[in-house]
C-alpha cells in the first residue's frame, strides 16, 4: 500500500489542486458548484486554511505515494463537526485509512461525536452503518445525504 501523507494547504501549489477539484467523476459526489478557476481556487484554499485555524478543526491536503490525491478534514457543521474526504477517483480505495486518521484527529481535538455526510450519489455503506451510532437521511444545500454519526474515542 502506498504511503499516505497529510500537508497543510499552505504547502500545496494551487495549480496541482485545480485538476482534482474540477474532475467530473469527483464532482458527481459533491454539492453542485461552479468549476474552479485560478482565482476561485485561491479563495477556496484560503477558506480551508481559515477553517484549519479554527478550534476543533483540521484540514489537510492528502498525498498518496507522493502524489496529490485530494483533501480531507474535520470542519464545522450545523450539527457540530463533520469529516470530509475528497480524493481523486484513482485513489478511492484509500478512503478507509484516511477515515481512520480523521477519527484519530477527532479524538485529539476533543470531539465526542463526529458526522460524515455522503451525498445520495453514493450507496449506503454497511461497514459505516455497523460502526456508526446512528445514520439518517438528511438534506443540505438542497441535496439528499446519508449522514452517519460516530462516537469518538
Amino acid at each position: 500500500m502506498s504511503e499516505i501523507e497529510y500537508f497543510s494547504f499552505r504547502q500545496v501549489n494551487p495549480k496541482d489542486f485545480l485538476k482534482i477539484v474540477n474532475d467530473d467523476s469527483l464532482r458527481s459526489h459533491l454539492i453542485d458548484h461552479p468549476y474552479f478557476d485560478r482565482d476561485s481556487l485561491q479563495e477556496w484554499m484560503k477558506e480551508k486554511i481559515s477553517i484549519d485555524e479554527t478550534q476543533g478543526c483540521r484540514v489537510r491536503a492528502v498525498y498518496i505515494g507522493g502524489v496529490l490525491a485530494g483533501w480531507c478534514g474535520i470542519q464545522p457543521d450545523d450539527k457540530g463537526f463533520e469529516i470530509a474526504i475528497v480524493i481523486a477517483k484513482k485513489f478511492w480505495g484509500f478512503g478507509l485509512p484516511i477515515f481512520r486518521t480523521l477519527m484519530c484527529w477527532a479524538g485529539e481535538l476533543g470531539h465526542k461525536e463526529i458526522l460524515f455526510h455522503l451525498l445520495d450519489s453514493r450507496p449506503e455503506y454497511k461497514a459505516l452503518k455497523k460502526i456508526s451510532t446512528k445514520y439518517e437521511k438528511t438534506e443540505l444545500a438542497g441535496r439528499r445525504f446519508t449522514t452517519y454519526y460516530f462516537s469518538v474515542g
